[in-house]
């Protein structure tokens, strides 16, 4: 997984500095989709239970010390990582078809160029 990430991030500071806005828009929602899966959704109360009150006196349901805040978050598989890769590229090509079905190419040109960037960065690569 790391090894993902970093080549998304050393990719990513590459197209920054090419200006190259087309694959930072791609590289950004693929790692973001990618962070969004690692996140752990929060653990809702039981029925009639209340949420734990800790923390802060002036702030209902604030917790507090040294990273209380932190979200826990999961590790994901390679196979995990590949499919989000596949699904992010798949729903551009989608979108593309739309636009090109509504005349307009240049939206099409555009999403079909992330998808492209997308495939290349991960799929050939992993």
């Amino acid at each position: 997984m790391s090894d993902v990430r970093g080549r998304s991030q050393q990719a990513l500071r590459a197209a920054m500095k090419a200006r190259d806005t087309v694959a930072v828009s791609a590289l950004r929602s693929v790692l973001a989709a990618i962070a969004n899966a690692e996140a752990v959704p929060p653990a809702a109360p039981s029925a009639g239970s209340s949420p734990a009150v800790t923390g802060d006196q002036y702030v209902a349901g604030s917790t507090a010390g040294l990273a209380a805040t932190e979200a826990g978050r999961r590790e994901l598989t390679g196979e995990e990582v590949a499919e989000i890769v596949r699904a992010e590229a798949a729903e551009r090509r989608a979108a593309a078809r739309q636009y090109h079905a509504a005349g307009q190419a240049e939206q099409a040109g555009r999403l079909l160029r992330e998808a492209q960037v997308i495939e290349e960065l991960f799929l050939t690569a992993g």
